[in-house]
C-alpha cells in the first residue's frame, strides 16, 4: 500500500480506503463488517469512511463497535463522518448546515462511533439556505474543540468550495482541506475539469467515492440486475434505474477486453484507473465480503500497467470531459 497526502495537508491516506455506504446496516452487521475492515486493515488501509445518514446512524454504530473490538491504536487509522441530511425531521434537524445542527450532529456521531474525535468531517452537501460563513465558523469551532482534525465538503461546486475557503482565509479560520466527489470511468467532469484550479490554487485534496459506479463497472449488471445486489435493496430503486442504462452498459462491455489484456478484473481496472489520477488522495472502496476487499486491493498492482496507450483506448470508449 502507498500513502498520499490529503491535498496540501500533512495527513497521509492509503491510496485505497474502505467505506460503509449502502453496506453497513443494510447488507453487513457487526461480524461481517469486522471481517471486511480487518481485511482492509491487513492490506494497509488506514482510512475508514462513514456518514451520519448511512443506515440512519446504524453504520456509525457498527463501525464504532468494530473499532472497539479490534483495539487498533487510535493513531494508526483515520475515520470520517459527514453531516447534512440529519436523522430527524425537525426544521433544524434535516437538510441543513446551520450551526445548531452541526454542533449537535458531531456529538451524536462521536457517541455512535465510540470515539472522542473523528479525523475528517465533511459537509455532505451544500446548503443554499444557510450562509456559508455560518457553516465555516461552525466547522472551525468543531476543529478547534478537538472533535475533528480536518474539515471539507462533499459534492460542492468549485465556486462554493472557493467561497468557503476565502471566508476562512479572511477570518483566519480552519480552511476546508478536502472534497469528496463521485469519480469513476463514467463520471469524470467534476474531478478532472471543474476542480482543476482548486488543486493548484488552494491545494484541495479528494477522497473520491463510487469508483465502480455502484457496481456497474464490475460487469455484474451487463445482463440485468441479479438478486441480492445493492440495486435490489429497499430504498435504492433509483440505483437500479441508473444501472440498467443501455448506453453505460455498452461502454462497460467494451472495457472488458482491456481488463482481459491486463490480466485483471474489470473492477480492478476501474479502481486502478481512479488511483492513477494525481489529484485523487484516496479511492473509497466498498465490499460486502472480505474476499471482495482482498480482490479490490489487487487493483494497486494494475496501476503500473496503465500505459498511455491503454489510457487512450479507455478514453476512446468512455469519452473525456469537454
Amino acid at each position: 500500500m502507498h500513502y498520499r497526502r490529503l491535498g496540501n495537508s500533512g495527513l497521509k491516506l492509503s491510496e485505497l480506503s474502505f467505506g460503509s455506504w449502502v453496506t453497513y446496516g443494510n447488507q453487513l452487521q457487526d461480524d461481517s463488517a469486522r471481517e471486511c475492515m480487518a481485511a482492509a486493515h491487513d492490506a494497509g488501509v488506514n482510512f475508514f469512511d462513514n456518514a451520519e445518514v448511512y443506515a440512519r446512524g446504524a453504520s456509525e454504530t457498527i463501525m464504532g463497535n468494530v473499532l472497539r473490538k479490534m483495539g487498533w491504536p487510535r493513531s494508526s487509522y483515520i475515520v470520517s463522518t459527514k453531516f447534512f441530511w440529519g436523522l430527524h425531521d425537525g426544521p433544524n434537524e434535516k437538510s441543513t448546515l446551520n450551526r445548531k445542527y452541526l454542533m449537535q450532529a458531531i456529538d451524536g456521531s462521536l457517541k455512535r462511533l465510540q470515539l472522542d474525535h473523528v479525523d475528517l468531517v465533511f459537509c455532505h452537501r451544500a446548503d443554499p439556505e444557510t450562509p456559508i460563513e455560518e457553516t465555516v465558523w461552525a466547522m472551525h469551532d468543531i476543529i478547534r474543540s478537538g472533535r475533528a482534525h480536518y474539515w471539507g465538503t462533499s459534492e460542492w461546486s468549485a465556486g462554493e468550495i472557493m467561497a468557503a475557503w476565502q471566508i476562512a482565509d479572511r477570518h483566519h479560520l480552519a480552511k476546508p482541506v478536502m472534497e469528496q466527489p463521485q469519480y469513476n470511468l463514467l463520471h469524470r467532469d467534476r474531478v478532472e475539469r471543474e476542480y482543476a484550479r482548486l488543486y493548484r490554487d488552494i491545494g484541495l485534496g479528494t477522497t473520491t467515492w463510487s469508483p465502480l459506479a455502484s457496481g456497474l463497472l464490475t460487469g455484474k449488471y451487463n445482463d440485468g440486475v441479479p438478486a441480492g445486489t445493492r440495486a435490489t435493496l429497499k430504498g435504492y430503486e433509483w440505483l437500479a434505474e441508473r444501472i440498467v442504462d443501455p448506453v453505460r452498459i455498452a461502454k462497460v462491455r467494451q472495457l472488458m477486453p482491456i481488463a482481459a489484456e491486463l490480466s485483471c478484473t474489470l473492477a480492478q481496472l476501474a479502481l486502478a484507473w481512479c488511483v492513477r489520477h494525481p489529484n485523487v488522495s484516496t479511492v473509497i472502496t466498498g465490499a460486502s465480503r472480505a474476499s471482495q476487499v482482498v480482490e479490490n486491493m489487487k487493483a494497486l498492482d494494475v496501476v503500473p500497467r496503465l500505459t498511455p496507450d491503454v489510457l487512450a483506448n479507455i478514453d476512446r470508449i468512455v469519452g473525456v470531459p469537454s
